[in-house]
């Protein structure tokens, strides 16, 4: 089984090169309108929030996964390059129609470099 690192709070983080670490490799999660049951809800994951992340040939974010409590939701894959081989934030908007009452969202970025990492857990309440 692999090492699943979490994000921690970088403000708590005093050495700026792991807050770089911990940043651009961490995925946060954004759902963008109010989730309905049984309509399609667009959650966005961006990889970093402050610092980019390389895009290089032995570098890079190769996929970002999202899940449903234990449930696998969606995945992306991604090839050196896809950003241009160019620092930035690699992100995706998954598109899922959620049919139960509740929503527990996280998600797993995964670095050629330094492994899988977590993102905080995303609570999201489903309205009829």
């Amino acid at each position: 089984m692999p090492k699943i690192n979490k994000y921690e709070n970088i403000d708590n983080v005093e050495r700026e090169a792991k807050k770089d670490l911990i940043d651009r490799h961490s995925p946060f999660i954004t759902v963008e309108g109010v989730a309905k049951k049984g309509e399609m809800l667009a959650v966005n994951v961006k990889m970093g929030q402050e610092y980019t992340h390389p895009d290089d040939f032995d570098h890079f974010i190769e996929s970002i996964t999202l899940f449903n409590g234990d449930t696998k939701l969606a995945s992306a894959s991604f090839v050196p390059g896809t950003l241009g081989n160019e620092k930035s934030h690699c992100e995706v908007t998954f598109n899922i129609r959620p049919m139960g009452k509740k929503l527990n969202l996280t998600a797993h970025g995964y670095c050629t470099k330094h492994g899988i990492w977590e993102s905080t857990a995303v609570v999201v309440e489903v309205t009829e």
